[in-house]
């Protein structure tokens, strides 16, 4: 009994250990896909030209920081949403975005999901700027509203990322500098 006891404490460690081993393994080959802890967001001047909504904030995170360049451009469309119902479906978002300004033909990726950015909710979609080959890259437009008031963000990256970089830009719309903005632009 002695004996069994000991193998099968000896065999859960080998397993165990082998788990490790596994994780490590897997994601020290990921780490070529995957972003920082805490991607650093630098603000830059707006770039586009201006249009009826006026500039916005622009922001990126650099390729040597997040493993590729990536661009996020916020703003606020006062007076512009569905009211009732906010940025609730892909239509409503395609209608409030600004892809336009990006690409006459974007291609979308696939349906939208909901989001939550604090305590407003949305919805965020992907569109390949280009044919739809895994060199062209990635918008993402995500829309969101309090009451009347929608902010749209379109962040353009590479393709290949684009899972990690929807997440670490819906990570940074939630945070502190774009959320004092949110709160300054919409009147909170």
């Amino acid at each position: 009994m002695k004996r069994l006891t000991i193998a099968a404490i000896a065999a859960f460690a080998l397993g165990m250990a082998a788990a490790a081993a596994g994780v490590w393994h897997h994601q020290r080959e990921g780490q070529a896909l995957a972003f920082p802890a805490a991607p650093v967001w630098e603000e830059a001047e707006w770039p586009l030209p201006p249009d009826q909504w006026g500039r916005g904030k622009y922001f990126r995170c650099r390729k040597d920081v997040c493993g590729e360049e990536i661009r996020v451009y916020i703003r606020a469309k006062l007076g512009f949403c569905k009211c009732d119902v906010g940025v609730n479906d892909d239509e409503e978002l395609d209608r409030i975005g600004d892809l336009q300004v990006f690409s006459d033909h974007p291609v979308a990726l696939g349906p939208g999901r909901p989001i939550k950015v604090a305590w407003m909710t949305g919805r965020s979609r992907r569109f390949a700027l280009g044919p739809t080959t895994l060199t062209a890259p990635t918008v993402l437009s995500v829309g969101f509203n309090d009451h009347c008031d929608a902010v749209t963000a379109t962040a353009v990256s590479d393709r290949r990322r684009a899972a990690a970089a929807e997440s670490a830009v819906l990570e940074f719309l939630n945070g502190d500098v774009v959320m004092h903005w949110v709160k300054m632009t919409l009147g909170l």
